[in-house]
């Protein structure tokens, strides 16, 4: 007898409200709260918006504003950031951004909070792979080099407010926060602080990162859940997870508790799914080359401008990882990504130029990976639902 499958994964969301060429920022917007209502419809358990600033296809610069319209529109879904930028405020400001829409829909809200990167004039960029490597079939590229704008992203430190050294109160911040919550933090001056409404709220703080620096640590010590990065930077999530399970001291969890974070795009075939994915080197490279993530142009704009050979080699970790496919073979990638891993969930992130090839991703992935079992398609449900007026 063979032995059996591990259990699968829970499933979550992730969205950076992208839109594609020809739409506006609005659209990108509406797109993830219709997306939102259709992920709880098909079962995913979490639905987590990213923070991107000054991108020219991305409308997710504000996740905590459009949480609130998106726990308007859900009911049950579980709600969140992965993750908040703590560099780009002060954690009484996350605190009470997250306390105002936990109030308003209790028993709902994770609070993801990422490290700031470098506020010098240029970003730090993350250690280059010695090699590609291949783990028990998990791809794991070498990381590439790349050059930078460093003027503009000068500019965007500026106006976020950034100051030299600010990441290095990362882990001060996340005290803070975790005090304030809990209603136990006291001012230097020994003066207790209440963050109302916040204070007391059920709010679920997890920790991302993309290595196996700072984050993962302090994820481990603090006894936080930890989200890891496999759609970022693949070439070191196996070693984020690592670090974060040796850091592991119980705390707010019992035991450790691990989401990765992957791209993918299903469609109904192989072919279908490479025409629907296609304009993914161009958008990745705009944010490896600086200028931010570009509206997402449509297949046939794709093909009109592809990228050189030395610019595909900047994307190639990422286009190397990204599992696009029919369901069965994206299910059978998140099967080897769950087993190297040890995932106790996965975070699905899918990019794509119209809404409707989303939406059917999600909704095929939803029925391959944990079909109904009174026979009912997940994926023939959305069908019904996108014929229904929102």
């Amino acid at each position: 007898m063979s032995e059996p499958s591990p259990r699968r994964a829970p499933l979550s969301v992730l969205d950076l409200s992208p839109f594609g060429s020809g739409a506006t920022p609005a659209d990108g917007l509406r797109a993830s709260i219709e997306l939102a209502r259709r992920a709880e419809q098909l079962g995913y358990r979490r639905y987590w918006l990213a923070e991107h600033h000054l991108n020219p296809g991305v409308a997710g610069a504000a996740p905590h504003v459009l949480l609130a319209s998106i726990a308007a529109a859900t009911d049950r879904i579980r709600i969140g950031t992965a993750a908040t930028i703590i560099g780009n405020y002060r954690p009484l400001q996350v605190v009470e951004a997250a306390g105002v829409v936990a109030a308003l829909h209790p028993g709902r809200f994770d609070l993801g909070i990422g490290r700031s990167g470098s506020t010098g004039a240029a970003a730090t960029p993350l250690p280059v792979g010695v090699a590609d490597r291949v783990v028990d079939g998990l791809a794991l590229p070498a990381f590439p080099a790349f050059s930078f704008d460093t003027d503009r992203f000068a500019a965007q430190l500026r106006l976020l407010g950034r100051v030299h050294g600010d990441a290095d109160r990362f882990e001060q911040d996340v005290s803070d926060i975790l005090d304030l919550l809990a209603g136990t933090y006291r001012a230097p001056e020994g003066v207790p602080i209440h963050a109302t409404p916040a204070e007391g709220q059920d709010i679920e703080v997890w920790i991302h990162g993309s290595t196996a620096g700072p984050s993962a640590e302090l994820a481990g010590r603090r006894g936080l859940p930890f989200g890891a990065s496999y759609h970022v930077a693949p070439s070191f999530v196996l070693e984020a997870i690592r670090a974060y399970r040796e850091a592991f001291r119980p705390g707010r969890n019992a035991s450790p508790r691990v989401i990765v974070s992957v791209d993918l795009l299903v469609a109904d075939t192989d072919a279908e799914a490479t025409r629907v994915a296609a304009g993914y080197e161009q958008w990745v490279h705009g944010i490896r080359a600086g200028q931010g993530a570009i509206a997402y142009p449509t297949p046939a704009e794709a093909a009109r401008h592809p990228l050189t050979a030395e610019d595909r080699a900047v994307v190639r970790d990422r286009t190397a990882t990204r599992f696009v496919g029919d369901p069965e073979s994206v299910v059978a990638s998140l099967e080897t990504l769950q087993r190297v891993t040890g995932a106790d969930e996965l975070l699905v992130t899918t990019i794509a130029h119209d809404p409707a090839d989303r939406l059917r991703s999600y909704a095929l992935l939803a029925d391959a990976w944990d079909a109904d079992e009174t026979g009912t398609r997940a994926s023939d449900e959305v069908d019904a639902l996108a014929a229904q007026p929102a």
